[in-house]
C-alpha cells in the first residue's frame, strides 16, 4: 500500500507546476542533439554550422550550403525513455537560412494504478491501465549574416507540447537568439536560450485528480496551480581547427554554460551558475572522426556531508563520405551503473546528394 500510495504522490508532483520560474523546466530541451555534439561533451555553441544549428546555436545555419536532413535516436534511463529529433535546414540566399527541428522525449506504457483499489477497498490488478508521458519541442530558426564581416546571427521560435497521459497537459512559447564571430581560424559563439523566458501553460484533469487528491493525508489537496517559466540560459563558447600535414586535424573547443539560479554547478552563487565543458575532435582527410569531450561538472555532497567535484566524460566516432555522416556517442561514463550509458546514434544527409 505505501508503494501505491508513493507511485501517486510522484504522480502528483510531475503536475505540480507553480507560477514560478524553475530552475529545471522543460529540461529535456538542454540534452542536446546530434552524436556528434554530444560526443565532444555539447562544445559546439562556436562551431556548429550545419542542420543541427538550429538547436545548438541557430547563427551557424549561414554557414550551410545546400539543403540538410538531420536524424537521431537515444534511449535513456536503461532503455525506460525514449528520445528523438529530426531537423532540416536550408539556405535562403548568399546571407540567410532557415530550419525546422522536432524533438520527442517519452515513457511509453506506465502503469496507472490511480484505480488498484476499488470502492470496497480490495485490490483488484485488473485495474491497472497503462499511459504514456511524451514532450514535443518544435523549433522554427532563421539566420542572418550581419553587414560586419564575420558576424552572423540566429533566431529560434519555439512552441512546447507536454503530455502526462489523460492527467494533465501543456503548451508552452519561447525564443532562443544566438550569436558567432569568426576571425583568423578563432570562431565564438554565444546562445542564449529561453531569453524571454518560456511560459508553460498546464490543464489539468480535475476528475483524474480528485482520483488521488487525498493518496497522501495532509498533502495534495488543492489543484496545483497551472504556469511555468523556463528561467534563460546562456552558454559561451569558443573553438580552433587545426590542420596538421594536409590529411589530419584537431578540433579544440570550450564551453561555458550559465543558469541564472543557484545549482550544483562547479561555480555557483544565488546569481548565476557555471558549468565549463571541454572537447575535441581528431579527423582524418574529412573522413573518419574521433572525438571526446567532458562536462556536467557538479558538486556533489557525499553521506558524510564532504563534497566531491563530478563530471561527465563522453567518446564518440564519426564516418563521413558523399554528403552522408553517421555518427556515434556514448555518453554519462562518469555513472557507475553501466545501465545508464547512454548509446546515441545520428544520421546527417547533404539532400544535394540526390540531386547530383
Amino acid at each position: 500500500m505505501k508503494k501505491i500510495q508513493f507511485f501517486l504522490f510522484l504522480l502528483v508532483c510531475g503536475v505540480n507546476y507553480g507560477q514560478a520560474v524553475r530552475k529545471y523546466s522543460n529540461e529535456f530541451m538542454n540534452i542536446g542533439v546530434d552524436a556528434a555534439a554530444l560526443g565532444m561533451a555539447n562544445v559546439v555553441t562556436a562551431s556548429t554550422a550545419d542542420v543541427n544549428s538550429g538547436y545548438w546555436n541557430p547563427a551557424g545555419l549561414t554557414q550551410l550550403e545546400d539543403h540538410q536532413l538531420s536524424l537521431m535516436h537515444a534511449n535513456y534511463f536503461a532503455n525506460i525513455a525514449q528520445y528523438d529529433y529530426i531537423g532540416y535546414a536550408s539556405p535562403i540566399d548568399d546571407r540567410s537560412a532557415w530550419g525546422i527541428s522536432l524533438i520527442r522525449f517519452g515513457v511509453d506504457d506506465i502503469l496507472n494504478t490511480t484505480e488498484l483499489i476499488d470502492s470496497q477497498g480490495n485490490i483488484d490488478y485488473n485495474r491497472i491501465s497503462l499511459f504514456s508521458t511524451a514532450d514535443y519541442g518544435f523549433t522554427f530558426s532563421y539566420a542572418r549574416k550581419l553587414p560586419v564581416p564575420g558576424f552572423q546571427y540566429g533566431v529560434n521560435a519555439k512552441i512546447i507540447r507536454r503530455i502526462i497521459g489523460k492527467f494533465a497537459d501543456s503548451w508552452g512559447f519561447g525564443f532562443d537568439v544566438g550569436l558567432q564571430f569568426e576571425k583568423k581560424d578563432w570562431k565564438f559563439g554565444l546562445m542564449v536560450r529561453d531569453i524571454t523566458t518560456t511560459y508553460n501553460v498546464w490543464n489539468i484533469d480535475e476528475k483524474e485528480y480528485q482520483k488521488i487528491a487525498n493518496a497522501v493525508p495532509g498533502q495534495n489537496q488543492e489543484l496545483p496551480e497551472s504556469t511555468e517559466i523556463t528561467a534563460p540560459k546562456a552558454q559561451l563558447g569558443v573553438s580552433k581547427k587545426f590542420i596538421i600535414r594536409y590529411d589530419y586535424s584537431i578540433m579544440a573547443a570550450a564551453n561555458v554554460n550559465m543558469r541564472l539560479a543557484k545549482t550544483n554547478d562547479l561555480f555557483s552563487s544565488d546569481f548565476v551558475s557555471i558549468d565549463p565543458a571541454l572537447g575535441f575532435e581528431f579527423g582524418y582527410t574529412d573522413l573518419v572522426f574521433v572525438r571526446a569531450g567532458v562536462g556536467n561538472f557538479q558538486n556533489i555532497e557525499q553521506l558524510d556531508s564532504t563534497e566531491k567535484v563530478g563530471f561527465q566524460p563522453n567518446i564518440g566516432l564519426g564516418f563521413k563520405y558523399k554528403g552522408i555522416q553517421v555518427d556515434y556517442a556514448l555518453t554519462d561514463l562518469g555513472n557507475q551503473s553501466a545501465a545508464l550509458y547512454s548509446n546515441i546514434f545520428s544520421l546527417k544527409v547533404d539532400l544535394a546528394l540526390f540531386r547530383n
